[in-house]
């Protein structure tokens, strides 16, 4: 009779060869897109830079599109302000133009005692008016001839001036802050031609007198 030892399987007994090759290959597989994954990484993040330097391409140029838009408006509000003030400044002086005659045959009024009663009252609140809206009025007397704000209409000579003066003033001039509507009509008058050569001659003569009477001790007593 055999004896079986208890426990003894014949399949038990054989290595388990096969088994510890299978795990390796397994386990080796990991390894390999392990070692595979960053360079994966590395496309996804040149990409990634890529994508960031375009858009600030595209930021830097919407930024200056917006500044030089911010420029052309503020360049365009100004203009516009300034062309309404021009045209406002226009729109004023035509309109005062046009009533400088009134104003003149006020002041003719006034200097012959004329203006008087309800006409005075008038002519007083036209004259305020007109000022309010930045009419002014200019030329006088004895002031030096500007060909830029007088038109002489009459000329003569004087021996009481030295260049060339307004010596009456036939209309006055008016003027809107540094624009002339119109300017002042006077009568001008020159110096005399020769006035002032002629005097230091007669000046020399007695000097020269004077001195030759020092010399001969005096004028000859009779």
């Amino acid at each position: 009779m055999t004896e079986e030892t208890p426990g003894f399987d014949e399949q038990s007994q054989q290595p388990d060869v096969p088994s510890d090759e299978s795990e390796p290959k397994a386990a080796a597989t990991p390894s390999a897109e392990e070692g595979a994954a960053p360079a994966g990484d590395t496309g996804q993040d040149a990409a990634l830079v890529a994508q960031l330097d375009q858009a600030r391409t595209a930021l830097g140029e919407r930024t200056a599109d917006l500044q030089r838009l911010q420029a052309e408006f503020q360049n365009y509000r100004r203009r516009v302000e300034r062309d309404r003030v021009a045209v406002k400044e226009v729109a004023v002086a035509n309109l005062l133009s046009e009533l400088l005659p009134v104003l003149d045959d006020v002041g003719r009024a006034r200097e012959h005692g004329e203006l008087v009663g309800g006409f005075k009252s008038v002519a007083e609140s036209l004259e305020t008016i007109t000022a309010k809206m930045g009419l002014q009025q200019f030329g006088k007397e004895g002031e030096p001839f500007d060909p830029t704000i007088h038109e002489a209409l009459m000329h003569s000579y004087a021996p009481d001036v030295t260049e060339t003066t307004c010596v009456a003033i036939l209309q006055p001039g008016y003027r809107i802050g540094e624009r002339t509507i119109r300017p002042a009509r006077v009568a001008v008058a020159e110096p005399q031609p020769g006035a002032q050569t002629a005097l230091p001659a007669e000046e020399s003569t007695e000097t020269q007198d004077d001195s030759e009477n020092k010399e001969s001790g005096g004028p000859d007593e009779g």
